[in-house]
C-alpha cells in the first residue's frame, strides 16, 4: 500500500504486535479515535487480517486476526496526544470504557482507557 504521497513509515527499534479478535474493527477504531492511517494490510481467504499496520504519528501499530494458533494477545499502550479531553471522548464514543478520567498529572494531562479489543491505552498530552 505505499504511495508517493504517503510513504511507509519505518520501523522503530520496538513495534507492538497485537492479536485480537476483530482486527478490522481494530484498525477502524484506531483510525477514528487515534487518526491511524493503515500502511499495510494483507489478508487471507476465510482468516481474514493476517497482518496490518496502523501508523500513528511516528510509530507503528501491527496486528492480526486471532486464530486457534494464534491467540488473542493484548497490550497496554502508551500514547502521546495533542488532545487528552478529545481522545478520551471520542475512544469512549468508539466502545471504549474509561480506566482512568483525564486528569492533570507530574507527567502532565493524562488518561486512561481500554478498547472493546482489550488493549489498555495510557493517552498523555504531547508537550
Amino acid at each position: 500500500m505505499q504511495t508517493k504521497e504517503q510513504p511507509m513509515t519505518s520501523y522503530h527499534t520496538a513495534t507492538p504486535y497485537v492479536i485480537v479478535s476483530g482486527a478490522e474493527a481494530f484498525l477502524a477504531f484506531m483510525e477514528k479515535v487515534f487518526g491511524a492511517r493503515i500502511q499495510r494490510k494483507e489478508e487471507a481467504p476465510r482468516r481474514g487480517i493476517v497482518h496490518a499496520e496502523a501508523v500513528i504519528g511516528d510509530s507503528v501499530i501491527m496486528t492480526a486476526e486471532a486464530t486457534e494458533q494464534w491467540k488473542i494477545c493484548t497490550t497496554g499502550i502508551f500514547l502521546l496526544v495533542g488532545d487528552v479531553d478529545r481522545t478520551y471522548r471520542i475512544a469512549i464514543e468508539e466502545g471504549a470504557v474509561s480506566v482512568a478520567e483525564p486528569a492533570e498529572q507530574s507527567y502532565g494531562r493524562s488518561c486512561g482507557v481500554r478498547d472493546p479489543f482489550g488493549n489498555t491505552w495510557w493517552i498523555t498530552a504531547q508537550s
